[in-house]
């Protein structure tokens, strides 16, 4: 039996304006071949599947179409958890239509923990896993909130939460591998699938990764998870790693670089091949269907790096970060005039001249910040006290998580 663990899909996410529905189509039509060559029963699609609450037309027709084309391959199980950029009622909303294609959908926490746990069998009726599908987690989800907890108390609470969670969940799950041995089904896998944060995980500037719950105390370690599961399907961070050192337990990574920190980056989805009592792990390259780059330098240095590109026939998107010391007011239409002729767009450009703005230190512009340090400048700014600042800080974080975690869709 086959899986393949892929995750973070952001259909209909754009780059600098860019849309780049041609980009996901042509992943998509790539992973329905990979799924056919490499023969896989079970995909797993470990949340993010699109990038906002409400995806546009296009980004729903490819999802829809995606489902469609894989269930008339071998692959005989879908299955599709929630992350934080999905809605978990539009996810929900075709999950008794997508049933009849195979297709499972769990789009949030239910108040039962067995709706959240799936016996998959093969076309004779033979077990062939048993999935924890374990969605994003919402902080309603995992604690209560307490007045006059501190941030310590919190972060507790969400740790204890998750693990609360999740034990409940594989209970079941052991509980129905244990029927399945007195079937004389032995050696039937416990998959586990989540889309959260786990300690020591890698990111990249500029990735769109969104601290899932405030504070970093509430980063979790592969204890969390219990002994059972024997591999753990995870999605939120963007770079494919394994959780601690334990190689069952993965993030697939993002199959498209979100942006141009990912640019250098190998993707890739992971292939489980489960046998009698083994398992064997693969990783698949994911091709890159848009080249980006990122060039950095003086304005001569960005010349020269632009003159290769064309000499390489590039048709790369392209970030480019000015480092010269003379204030170049004319820069887009100079870099513009530098890549005509070929085919590659400028996306972006950083003019990163010296200057000084107030409240932002020297050699330093808004570019270089997130909404979490100009709020810190702006306490700094306004002289306020030290011993003030941590509650206010962790306020306006529970605020902003609020407004990227809202769901636009639920009733």
């Amino acid at each position: 039996m086959k899986i393949l663990h892929t995750s973070d899909w952001h259909l209909g996410r754009s780059l600098y304006g860019r849309k780049r529905y041609a980009e996901f189509s042509a992943f998509l039509d790539w992973l329905t071949d990979t799924i056919v060559q490499e023969q896989v029963d079970i995909l797993l699609v470990a949340g993010d599947v699109f990038d906002t609450s409400t995806p546009g037309n296009f980004a729903q027709e490819l999802y829809y179409r995606f489902l469609h084309r894989v269930s008339m391959t071998g692959c005989q199980h879908v299955v599709i958890i929630a992350g934080n950029h999905d809605s978990p009622s539009f996810l929900n909303a075709p999950r008794a239509l997508l049933q009849v294609l195979n297709v499972y959908v769990v789009g949030a926490a239910s108040d039962d923990p067995q709706d959240e746990v799936l016996l998959l069998h093969d076309q004779d009726g033979t077990p062939q896993a048993i999935i924890c599908a374990v969605p994003y987690l919402r902080e309603k989800d995992i604690r209560i909130v307490e007045a006059g907890e501190s941030f310590e108390d919190k972060s507790i609470k969400l740790i204890e939460g998750l693990k609360a969670h999740y034990t409940r969940v594989c209970e079941i799950a052991s509980e129905k591998q244990r029927g399945f041995e007195q079937q004389g089904y032995k050696n039937v896998p416990v998959i586990a699938m989540g889309h959260l944060f786990t300690a020591g995980g890698k990111t990249l500037d500029g990735d769109g990764v969104r601290e899932l719950y405030v504070g970093s105390l509430a980063y979790v370690g592969q204890e969390l998870f219990p002994d059972i599961i024997d591999y753990l399907a995870l999605g939120h961070l963007h770079i494919p790693q394994c959780v601690g050192n334990n190689e069952r337990f993965r993030y697939s990574g993002s199959p498209l670089a979100m942006s141009f920190g990912e640019a250098e980056q190998l993707k890739q989805v992971i292939i489980v091949s489960f046998e009698v009592g083994s398992s064997t792990i693969k990783e698949i390259n994911v091709p890159c269907f848009q080249a980006l780059k990122r060039i950095v330098g003086t304005l001569d240095e960005l010349n020269i790096e632009i003159e290769s590109l064309k000499q390489q026939h590039s048709n790369a998107w392209l970030e480019i970060e000015y480092r010269g010391k003379d204030v170049v007011p004319d820069l887009w239409s100079l870099m513009a005039e530098s890549i005509s002729g070929s085919k590659m767009e400028i996306l972006r450009i950083k003019n990163k001249t010296p200057v000084v703005v107030a409240a932002i230190g020297e050699d330093e512009t808004l570019d270089d910040m997130n909404e979490y340090d100009v709020f810190e400048r702006c306490l700094q700014a306004y002289d306020v006290p030290e011993e003030s600042r941590e509650e206010l800080i962790l306020s306006y974080k529970e605020i902003i998580h609020f407004l990227q975690d809202e769901d636009r869709n639920a009733l």
